[in-house]
């Protein structure tokens, strides 16, 4: 079968590219995808090329597939896989695979298997890991969404708090605590929030920080502090850059106290070394931003780390369950993912955005891999409406949910472009 796939050959050479897959092995699965989110680390992996990690170092011959959020349907399956897996059932899947320490993962290591493509091969250690989900939400970019939003559930569950009686440790964030998300008004920060303010552990208060007011305005528009409010929870937008003394004003809102976790979603050193400052007793506070450089520093109070009990730690990626409980939290809609979405576009798109993706202001980039369409903000689908009816059906529905993306927006692009499911 063949396949459109976009491809790395090295450092930002990426190429849309058709070519013939192989025959599938009896352990091994066929799939067709249908959405693509564009992740900042997959920019990364294009500005590093060979000297990422994950890269194999003959992607000048064997060239990989780029994209690593994405989901589909499953089109044929091996004779191992025959009694767990049907052809026709939706799928989501879990990338970050660590098979047997390998660091081989889709999106950065697979010459057949990664998302930006129209159809690919899972290999065997996928399913022998459990990362291919059965998936059974109405929409194809919320499962593709999946996987940023286990990256953020991981996070709260990576966090952890301690007593005085015993060494005990108690694993995730502070029940009826303070919670502060720096520069939180990313795609990212939007999924964090959207999470924090209904999951089984919730806290008192949610702070969220930027410095752009209209980052802020769009962040208070899709997830109101009115909503938060509706589940127990204190949610506030502040712009950091407007205070003459942010540690103190911050803090200021806790009462004096501090924050029981902190969450620093831009990784900037200020920013660090302000989370680090904002901590309370036993405040536990991580370091959720990648950082390009492998030397980032910043400063801590070692002072407070022995006598206060402050707690510093990173956590990157998710694992199964985060997965599983991110996609069954979307299909019951508790969570939105479509929260963090601002652009959609078509498989020819993926490789610009994917370059210039710290370039493209707002949001996720969205992407369906099964036709070609620009990349187009959503708040641009009113002006494009006016001339072109698909916009002006796309705007509408979009309008009708606070401006978010939508199931029904999705179902509109596949009929248009005559996407079977």
């Amino acid at each position: 079968m063949k396949t459109k796939a976009v491809r790395m050959y090295g450092t930002r050479d990426l190429r849309l590219e058709e070519f013939e897959l192989p025959e599938i092995k009896d352990d091994e699965i066929l799939v067709k995808v249908m959405s693509d989110s564009i992740c900042m680390s997959t920019y990364k992996l294009a500005e590093q090329g060979k000297k990422h990690k994950r890269a194999p170092q003959n992607i000048d011959t064997n060239p990989v597939i780029i994209g690593h959020e994405f989901a589909g349907v499953i089109v044929e399956v091996g004779e191992k896989w025959k009694d767990q897996f049907k052809p026709g059932m939706k799928f989501a899947q879990q990338p970050a695979l660590n098979y047997k320490g390998s660091l081989a993962s889709p999106g950065y290591s697979y010459e057949y298997f990664g998302g930006a493509c129209t159809y690919c091969v899972i290999p065997h250690e996928v399913m022998e890991l459990g990362c291919l989900m059965p998936y059974e939400g109405d929409s194809f970019f919320e499962a593709s969404l999946g996987e940023p939003m286990s990256c953020i559930i991981g996070g709260y569950h990576g966090n952890y708090h301690t007593n005085k009686r015993n060494h005990d440790l108690a694993g995730g964030t502070k029940e009826g605590g303070d919670i502060i998300i720096l520069g939180g008004c990313g795609p990212m920060g939007l999924g964090a929030i959207s999470y924090g303010i209904q999951f089984e552990n919730k806290p008192k208060r949610i702070v969220v920080t930027d410095i752009d007011d209209a980052k802020l305005a769009r962040a208070s528009e899709v997830i109101p502090p009115e909503k938060a409010a509706e589940n127990g929870v204190e949610l506030l937008y502040v712009n950091t850059a407007k205070m003459e003394d942010p540690i103190k004003e911050l803090r200021d809102i806790t009462g004096g106290k501090g924050y029981d976790d902190v969450f620093v979603y831009i990784p900037n050193r200020k920013v660090a070394e302000m989370g680090d400052q904002l901590l309370a007793f036993d405040g536990c506070m991580n370091f959720f931003a990648g950082p390009t450089d492998n030397q980032f520093k910043a400063e801590i109070n070692l002072y407070n780390v022995h006598y206060i009990s402050a707690h510093i730690l990173g956590t990157t990626g998710g694992n199964n369950d985060d997965l599983i409980e991110a996609n069954e939290l979307a299909a019951k809609g508790k969570i939105e993912p479509a929260v963090m979405v601002t652009h959609v576009g078509g498989i020819d798109s993926i490789a610009q955005a994917t370059l210039n993706l710290p370039n493209i202001p707002g949001g996720k980039k969205l992407t369906y891999t099964q036709f070609d369409m620009p990349l187009t903000a959503i708040e641009d689908f009113g002006k494009l409406g006016e001339t072109d009816p698909l916009f002006k059906k796309l705007d509408d529905v979009c309008k009708k949910n606070r401006g978010l993306w939508n199931a029904e927006a999705e179902k509109i692009l596949f009929e248009h472009f005559g996407v079977e499911v």
